[in-house]
C-alpha cells in the first residue's frame, strides 16, 4: 500500500471509532428504527385482528422505540436537592420561629 492509502485507512478508522459521537448517534438510530418497526407491526397486526393486548404491547414498543430517536440530550436524573431547589424556587423560606 501507498503511504496516502495507509493515510485514508487511519482517517476512517478514526472516523468509525466507538467513542465519535457520529457513530455514536448513527448507531443509536438504526437501534430505534429497528426497535420502531416490529412495534409498528404489531400496532397494525393488533389494529387489524382485534385483539386488545398485541395492540397495547406495540403502543408500549412504540413508545420505547420512538424515546431511542432523541438522543441529543444527557439523560441524568437530578439529584434531590436539584429537584428541591427546583419546587422551592421563588417560595419564602421558613420564617424564624416564636
Amino acid at each position: 500500500m501507498t503511504e496516502s492509502d495507509d493515510e485514508r485507512l487511519t482517517d476512517l478508522g478514526a472516523a468509525t471509532r466507538p467513542e465519535d459521537p457520529r457513530f455514536a448517534r448513527r448507531h443509536r438510530q438504526v437501534l430505534a428504527w429497528t426497535a420502531l418497526l416490529p412495534a409498528l407491526a404489531a400496532m397494525v397486526t393488533g389494529a387489524m385482528v382485534p385483539h386488545g393486548m398485541l395492540l397495547a404491547a406495540g403502543l408500549v414498543m412504540a413508545a420505547l422505540a420512538v424515546n431511542l430517536f432523541d438522543s441529543d440530550r444527557p439523560r441524568r436524573w437530578p439529584t434531590r436537592s436539584e429537584r428541591h431547589r427546583r419546587l422551592t424556587r421563588g417560595r419564602p423560606g421558613p420564617g424564624p420561629g416564636p
